[in-house]
């Protein structure tokens, strides 16, 4: 493996997911967490799968506009809407599923299915995913 471009770190303390804390080193996040209320807990506060959805969201947004600048095209309005979903495994553990919807204007839909699988190939949130969890895709045009 090559030399990292950059390392994030966080830390969490406390009960975890029920009501810890989540920290990075260099405080810019700093946050408390929950279990959320569908999953017998008290809600109020973030949880590790919202975190996931919103850094995948991130990341995926960043690959689709990367693979559109390398393509030359211009989308004028989008969006990634990442949904992570919590689910029992029968030996009493959780496993993870998740979808990505993106939303953008300015291509045609057969050209945003084409810019989503591409960055789909290059989001690295999608490529450490790939074949561990479900993921679904799709891409709606306005």
């Amino acid at each position: 493996m090559s030399k990292a471009l950059y390392l994030g770190i966080a830390t969490s303390t406390g009960d975890g997911r029920a009501g810890g804390q989540a920290r990075s080193d260099d405080g810019v996040l700093d946050i408390s967490l929950a279990i959320p209320k569908e999953m017998g807990g008290p809600g109020g506060a973030t949880n590790p799968e919202q975190l996931f959805a919103a850094g995948w969201a991130s990341c995926f947004h960043s690959a689709l506009k990367a693979v559109a600048a390398q393509r030359q095209m211009k989308i004028a309005d989008s969006a990634v809407i990442a949904e992570v979903q919590v689910y029992a495994t029968p030996e009493g553990g959780f496993n993870l599923g998740a979808a990505l919807h993106v939303e953008l204007s300015g291509v045609e839909q057969a050209v945003a299915d084409e810019l989503v699988e591409a960055a789909h190939a290059v989001c690295p949130y999608s490529n450490a995913t790939r074949g561990n969890i479900p993921v679904t895709i799709d891409a709606t045009v306005a």
